[in-house]
């Protein structure tokens, strides 16, 4: 005789109620998603390694990692660690700062790409501006 399991759904769809109204309220626009660090991240890595015709094993071996997670890395699925991206930086024969600065200008670069709606939060800057501690507050 076979058991029978009830099985819930882990989240329920929030019940429609009817509309009231004879004309709906606008529905906002969903905004663009922002780049992620790690993406913007392993592009820049990648571009570097290539420029330098570099394979993966032989970049990840002077950075003192396997070529599987650098490829994870330049994929932008692992965000590493800064004493990783330092090694990485290394190994491809930049530094630190100057890796950071271009990931930065690249990150600004996709952001004016994406619309903005309204303007800018107090104590932030808007994109393409920069202001003292950017790219060091990015490295950090």
């Amino acid at each position: 005789m076979a058991e029978h399991a009830n099985v819930y759904p882990l989240r329920r769809e929030p019940r429609r109620e009817p509309e009231r109204k004879s004309h709906p309220e606008p529905q906002p626009e969903p905004r663009p998603q922002e780049p992620l660090w790690r993406d913007v991240l392993g592009r820049r890595l990648r571009l570097l390694r290539q420029e330098q015709q570099e394979t993966l094993s032989e970049t990840a071996t002077r950075a003192g990692i396997s070529p599987q997670y650098l490829s994870e890395v330049e994929r932008g699925r692992k965000e590493p660690s800064s004493e990783m991206i330092a090694a990485l930086a290394g190994a491809l024969g930049t530094t630190l700062i100057d890796l950071t600065e271009q990931v930065a200008i690249d990150l600004r670069r996709q952001m004016s790409l994406v619309p903005r709606a309204g303007h800018a939060r107090p104590g932030h800057a808007r994109p393409g501006r920069t202001r003292p501690g950017d790219v060091l507050a990015l490295a950090a």
